[in-house]
């Protein structure tokens, strides 16, 4: 969750430091903090609060330095404040750490090591960690990198890690295991971080730490890495960056959310490219190919994924069984991976999730992998953990995605998931020919109608200033656009602060119906393809208990139209292809009612992009 970042070379370390803890800052961002190696002295400053009250304390004090590392906190253990903050000092006063993950056995490593004499000041599991690796380090009279891989084959947990020592202008050391790093190699100077994101403009050649794997970087020698558990070399790839610097600017957007909603065309167009040929009447995933046989003969998928992603699922689960005739479950990655699920050599599993990291979604992945399922991954960022842990899988070609609520990552999910769900019918005879060229023909036109439906945002602007003070929503949709209503929901609650819920429409008289009055907004989708006539009464029903109809609909709807309190009209299209397009606006409604609230779109409270922890 948190971000790391690290620096070493001829450079002036802290602009580098702080520039890239404002491009991590979405992993975390209720505390930050640098430090510097300063001949004999470390600089340390960190607080409460975001990098820019960093910023503010150091503002008037020596920040020089050739090595630094830098960390912006998501907090687990211990609350947001100045002593919590990263980074650590050991005991001795010579070591500095930071650290992104767990350590599920701090309390009883803590324990022996009070029992050793060593005090602590904060509440936190890495202020353990960095007093293990003195303690080894002491004990044994070993190097800072023997002791770090001694020091972490007693720790149980996640982790990425880097740590210098006062002793070594010129070396440090990194680790991972469970949550992301990345090392950016140089001309002489080498940069550290949790994503590339930080050392763009310095260097595109990164190596990917894998799990159980130490980086050892040192002007001198260079840049070595070795396994945590037996100190074997190992011979790192190297890869070379293809991210722009642009692409992680708001570009005159004045949030990174409204930036990515409005990329949603090209973020769709950029997924498919190369791989949706509706002239040639073909759908191309080499992924997908290698594994055909599997899918083909697969007893059933299962789709494990969290938050955004498990709804993209279940848009998934909708199009699999519509078109492809296999059975779909649709499963939280957290739940799944505890219930002891049944799992075989005949079913696939297909992994989700936007940044490649997704701790709990890790987790599924290895469980099934033991049971001998074929995992298929569908990620956003190339080189991710799950990209690497998973048999075969499509990168979403979304772009970076700054924004903690996920828009364009969701329409890019629900695209891989529809070419997946095409080809796999078409393989199985499922879908017949003239069918399943409509539906390519339709997909690649969908870009075009996203476009054209953003051109509408100022109704969307007169509708959430009417909505704004509402405590509450309900989100009502029907089968693909039921999982389009909890995206909807989601949205809201995570940047917005209100309380909303989805649900099927059926489902509104099984309880929910009890909350509907004058005062409770209630957004219903309702597309002309698909269950239509329902949703009709559904509106009819919430409007006999005075409660207010926010409706999505399809271009020219007048019945709808002329009960709703808003409408909203979006393009026609297959029913297949209705979540792409109703979730837009619902996407822009929640960032307009946010903004009107002077509520943090981008870093909404308590929330962090990457859920790198469990």
């Amino acid at each position: 969750m948190c971000g790391i970042v690290g620096y070493i070379g001829a450079r002036d370390a802290y602009p580098i430091l702080i520039n890239g803890l404002k491009r991590l800052e979405y992993r975390g961002y209720d505390s930050a903090g640098v430090a510097m190696l300063q001949g004999n002295n470390i600089g340390l400053y960190k607080c409460k609060g975001k990098v820019v009250d960093l910023e503010s304390i150091t503002e008037n004090n020596d920040v020089s330095g050739k090595l630094g590392i830098a960390h912006t906190r998501w907090a687990t253990h211990g609350e947001p404040n100045d002593i919590n903050s990263h980074p650590h000092v050991s005991n001795n006063g010579k070591l500095v750490l930071i650290h992104n993950g767990i350590i599920e056995n701090y309390a009883s490593l803590k324990e022996a090591l009070i029992a050793r004499g060593y005090t602590f000041n904060s509440e936190t599991d890495t202020e353990v960690l960095v007093n293990l690796i003195e303690d080894v380090q002491e004990t044994e009279k070993v190097s800072l990198e023997e002791a770090v891989r001694i020091a972490l084959n007693q720790v149980i947990g996640a982790y990425a890690i880097a740590v210098f020592s006062l002793e070594n202008s010129d070396h440090f050391v990194v680790a991972k295991m469970g949550s992301p790093l990345v090392v950016g190699l140089g001309n002489q100077e080498y940069f550290v971080a949790s994503d590339a994101t930080p050392f763009l403009e310095y260097t595109k050649k990164a190596v990917y730490l894998e799990d159980g794997e130490m980086g050892v970087i040192d002007l001198n020698e260079g840049f070595k890495v070795i396994r945590i558990n037996d100190s074997k070399v190992v011979d790192p790839y190297v890869q070379q960056l293809q991210l722009d610097l642009a692409a992680i600017e708001k570009g005159g957007y004045e949030h990174f959310m409204l930036k990515e909603i409005y990329e949603q065309p090209k973020a769709i167009e950029d997924t498919y490219r190369g791989r949706l040929l509706p002239e040639q009447n073909l759908i191309r995933m080499a992924g997908m190919e290698e594994y055909i046989e599997k899918f083909v003969q697969a007893d059933r998928i299962i789709i494990v994924g969290c938050g955004t992603s498990w709804h993209a699922g279940m848009v998934g689960e909708y199009l699999f069984e519509d078109l492809a005739r296999v059975p779909v479950e649709v499963e939280y990655a957290s739940e799944f991976r505890y219930r002891n699920p049944i799992i075989t050599s005949k079913d696939v599993i297909i992994a989700i999730s936007q940044s490649g990291e997704t701790a709990d979604t890790l987790a599924a992945i290895k469980l099934a992998k033991k049971r001998g399922a074929t995992i298929f991954g569908i990620c956003n960022v190339v080189g991710s953990s799950i990209a690497r842990e998973t048999h075969a899988g499509a990168y979403t070609h979304a772009g970076p995605e700054i924004g903690v609520a996920s828009t364009k990552a969701f329409t890019a999910q629900v695209t891989v998931l529809a070419m997946l769900a095409l080809k796999l019918g078409r393989e199985k005879g499922t879908i017949p020919t003239s069918k399943y060229q409509e539906l390519l023909w339709e997909l690649n036109s969908i870009p075009t109608k996203i476009a054209a439906m953003l051109k509408t945002d100022s109704q969307i602007t007169e509708i959430s200033n009417t909505y704004k003070d509402a405590p509450n929503f309900l989100y009502l949709g029907r089968g693909y656009n039921f999982p389009v209503a909890l995206e909807g929901a989601l949205k809201l609650k995570e940047i917005s602060y209100i309380h909303a819920e989805g649900y099927p429409a059926a489902e509104m008289k099984h309880g929910p119906i009890a909350l509907i009055d004058e005062n409770m907004p209630v957004v219903v989708i309702a597309p002309k393809n698909g269950h239509y006539e329902k949703i009709v009464s559904n509106i009819q029903e919430v409007k006999a208990r005075s409660g207010k109809v926010i409706a999505i609909v399809s271009e020219g709807d007048t019945e709808i139209k002329s009960s709703a309190d808003f409408t909203i009209e979006v393009p026609d299209t297959l029913e297949a292809f209705t979540p792409l397009l109703t979730t837009i606006p619902l996407q822009l409604l929640s960032y307009h009612i946010a903004v009107m609230r002077g509520c943090n779109v981008d870093q909404p409270r308590n929330l962090a992009k990457s859920v790198t922890v469990e």
